[in-house]
C-alpha cells in the first residue's frame, strides 16, 4: 500500500501481508497488515517496522515522503518478528548509530534477536519525547502480549500507537474503521479471543490506567489491521466488555469423528440445545480452524466437546485444540462431554478432565455411546442437549 497521511505530518507507512493464511496457528483468512508509522517534524520518527520479508517495501514507502537517512529515531513497541524483523535493514538504511527507542524488556529482548550493537534507548512508562513541535509518551504494556510490549502516545495530535493492542488480523483496501464499518469488529473479537485472552487481568489494568489518564483519543493506530478514527472509544469500550468474559446464552458442540458416530451424536446433541432456545452450532474440527472454533467459544455459556477413543485415548485433533483452549483460560464456562467408542472408551473421561482443569463448571461425567448411535441412543443426545440448555438457562 503507499504512504498516507493520516494527520498532519504522520504517515502510514505500513505493508499489506494479502497472502498470509496461517500466523503462528492462527487462521488468517484475509491476510494481514504490518503497520509502521512516520512523524515528520523537526526530529523525524519511525515507529515500528514490519515483517524482515516487507522491509524493502517499507523503505519505498518511506522514500516516497522522505530519504530514511533523515530519520532521527527509530522507536520499537514490540520486538516480535512481524514487526521487527525488518529492523536490521531499516538500521543500516538510516543509520546504525540512529537513537533505537524501546522498553526495558525490549532492550532485553532485541539483542537476543538481532546481533547489533545498536543505540539503544530503553524507555519506561511517563518517559517523554519531543520531536519539536510533537511530543511522543511511552506506557509500558507487559505481556500484551509480550513482555516488551508497550505504547507510544502522540499527544498534540491525540495518536495512540497500540502496538498489537486493538488489532485485527485485517488486509483489504480499507485504511481507516469507518470505510469498513462494523464489519471489522469480528476480525477484532477474533484477535482478542485468540491472542489476547490470556492477559485480560493486564489488560483491565491498563486500560484503567488509561481511563484514569484523561488521554484523548483521536485515532488508535495498532500495528495489524485497520486504524481506529471515527470512534476511537468503540474499540477501547468493546476491550473494557470483553475483559468481563461475561457469556452469550449460546452453546458451542465441538467434536471429530472417525466413522460418523460422533458426528451423529454431536447434531442431536445441538439440536436437544436449540430445543432450549439456545442456539447451538456442532462444529467438526478439521472443517473449523481452531482459531474461529475458540473465536466461538469466546463469548459461549456452555462449551460440548466430543471425540471418539482412539487407541486408548484421545483423537488428535481434540488433543490439539484442547491444549490450545486451555492456553486461553477462558473464563465463566459450562463444560460438558460426549463420544462413542468400540471398547474402551477412555476420550470423554480425558476429555472431562481437561475442561475440570479449565475450571469449567461441569454438567457431569459425560455421555458415551458405543459403535453408532441407534435410535435409542440418538434420543439419549437429544435429551442431553436439551439437559445442557437448560443449565445454560438457569
Amino acid at each position: 500500500m503507499e504512504p498516507l497521511e493520516i494527520a498532519p505530518g504522520v504517515y502510514d507507512v505500513g505493508v499489506i501481508d494479502w497472502n498470509i493464511r496461517d500466523f503462528h496457528g492462527y487462521s488468517t483468512d484475509v491476510g494481514t497488515t504490518y503497520n509502521s508509522f512516520l512523524i515528520v517534524d523537526d526530529k523525524i520518527a519511525l515507529l515500528d517496522t514490519v515483517k524482515k520479508e516487507f522491509a524493502d517495501q517499507l523503505l519505498a514507502n518511506i522514500s516516497a515522503v522522505v530519504d530514511p537517512k533523515k530519520i532521527d529515531y527509530v522507536i520499537s513497541n514490540h520486538t516480535e518478528l512481524d514487526h521487527s524483523g525488518g529492523l536490521a535493514r531499516v538500521m543500516h538504511r538510516v543509520g546504525e548509530d540512529k537513537p533505537l527507542y524501546c522498553s526495558k524488556m525490549g532492550h532485553k529482548n532485541l539483542p537476543r534477536h538481532f546481533a547489533r550493537n545498536w543505540n539503544y534507548q530503553p524507555v519506561e512508562t511517563g518517559q517523554e519525547l519531543s520531536l519539536g513541535k510533537k511530543t511522543l509518551s511511552f506506557l509500558e504494556t507487559r505481556m500484551v502480549h509480550w513482555p516488551d510490549s508497550m505504547f507510544t502516545y502522540l499527544k498534540e495530535d491525540k495518536i495512540l500507537f497500540s502496538s498489537d493492542g486493538f488489532g485485527q488480523h485485517f488486509a483489504g483496501p480499507e485504511r481507516f474503521d469507518d470505510q469498513i464499518g462494523e464489519a471489522i469488529m469480528v476480525h477484532a473479537k477474533k484477535y482478542f479471543a485468540n491472542i489476547l485472552l490470556l492477559y485480560v487481568p493486564l489488560i483491565k489494568k491498563y486500560l484503567q490506567t488509561v481511563i484514569d489518564s484523561g488521554m484523548e483519543f483521536k485515532m488508535i493506530c495498532p500495528d495489524h489491521g485497520v486504524i481506529w478514527r471515527s470512534d476511537p472509544t468503540k474499540i477501547i469500550n468493546a476491550y473494557v466488555k470483553w475483559c468481563q468474559q461475561e457469556p452469550q446464552k449460546k452453546a458451542v458442540v465441538i467434536y471429530d469423528t472417525m466413522w460418523h458416530s460422533t458426528e451423529k451424536m454431536a447434531e442431536a446433541i445441538a439440536a436437544g440445545i436449540n430445543k432450549e432456545g439456545v442456539p447451538a452450532k456442532p462444529l467438526h474440527l478439521r472443517k473449523w480452524h481452531r482459531s474461529e472454533i475458540m473465536t466461538e467459544v469466546f463469548d459461549a455459556r456452555a462449551v460440548v466437546v466430543g471425540g471418539p477413543t482412539l487407541n486408548n485415548g484421545l483423537f488428535p485433533s481434540l488433543a490439539d485444540f484442547l491444549c490450545y483452549m486451555k492456553g486461553l483460560k477462558p473464563l465463566n464456562k459450562i463444560g460438558a462431554v460426549f463420544g462413542s467408542y468400540g471398547w474402551s472408551g477412555e476420550s470423554t473421561k480425558i476429555i472431562a478432565k481437561e475442561l475440570e482443569a479449565m475450571k469449567f463448571d461441569m454438567i457431569d461425567p459425560g455421555l458415551k455411546v458405543q459403535y453408532v448411535p441407534d435410535k435409542d441412543g440418538l434420543e439419549q443426545c437429544y435429551e442431553y442437549g436439551r439437559k445442557i440448555g437448560k443449565a445454560v438457562n438457569e
